[in-house]
């Protein structure tokens, strides 16, 4: 099975999502500990979507994140650009509106969205700093965006316990419970790689978004970041 590396081909980041996608929910619920279902719902609450509004969420996989919002009666449009993660998720969630598209060139008309939300994606995406421009460019003004990643522990001798975690226990866990483990060793070194609260928080503003906050989860594994489309 394929697995990308940090240059982050688009093609090549399909293709490994497309191999672990049967399988991709549980394994994710194994090596995070159970932790996934509480940042789903910190980022529900973040969003605060409304019955009727207009929800994107992108990198949405097989549209177990979306649930939330569809729940609370909002119009939610699933998006990602592996298929095999849709096709697993449309067996699943049929009535999902699960849409393929590429988080730099959304397959979307401007202003159309009342918030926008993207949860352990935007690191896979080549171009970050263009899907959050694109992000911006299909919420209306005034949209809210929220986008939930690893991020730095913030208590030092806790990082390194963690990035050792990654490197070192991530992989054989991945053996066990993966269809393919290789993807999990791109997975914890993309985390590695990725800047920190403050340098995400810094691009946010630069791609126009206003009012950009951020707050820890689970001692800062996870940053909820914020921002509106003023």
């Amino acid at each position: 099975m394929s697995r990308a590396d940090l240059e982050k081909q688009p093609q090549d980041v399909a293709a490994m999502f497309d191999g672990v996608a049967e399988k991709y929910d549980v394994t994710n619920d194994v090596l995070s500990l159970g932790q996934t279902r509480l940042w789903r719902k910190a980022v529900a609450r973040a969003l605060d979507v409304r019955a009727g509004e207009r929800v994107l969420d992108l990198g949405a996989g097989t549209g177990t994140s979306s649930l939330p919002f569809a729940a609370a009666g909002a119009q939610v449009v699933p998006c990602d650009f592996s298929l095999g993660m849709l096709a697993h998720g449309k067996k699943r969630h049929p009535h999902l509106a699960l849409t393929a598209g590429d988080a730099t060139r959304l397959p979307f008309g401007d202003g159309v969205f009342d918030a926008v939300t993207i949860s352990f994606a935007l690191r896979n995406v080549q171009d970050a700093d263009a899907a959050l421009r694109e992000m911006r460019r299909v919420a209306r003004p005034g949209g809210r965006l929220v986008i939930c990643e690893f991020s730095h522990p913030t208590y030092g001798p806790f990082r390194k316990v963690y990035t050792e975690y990654l490197m070192r226990a991530l992989p054989p866990v991945a053996t066990a419970v993966s269809s393919n483990p290789d993807a999990y060793v791109y997975l914890a070194e993309s985390i590695r790689a990725w800047p920190d609260q403050r340098a995400l928080a810094g691009r946010l503003q630069k791609a126009g978004w206003s009012s950009v906050a951020w707050r820890n989860l689970s001692g800062g594994i996870v940053a909820l970041h914020r921002g509106v489309n003023a």
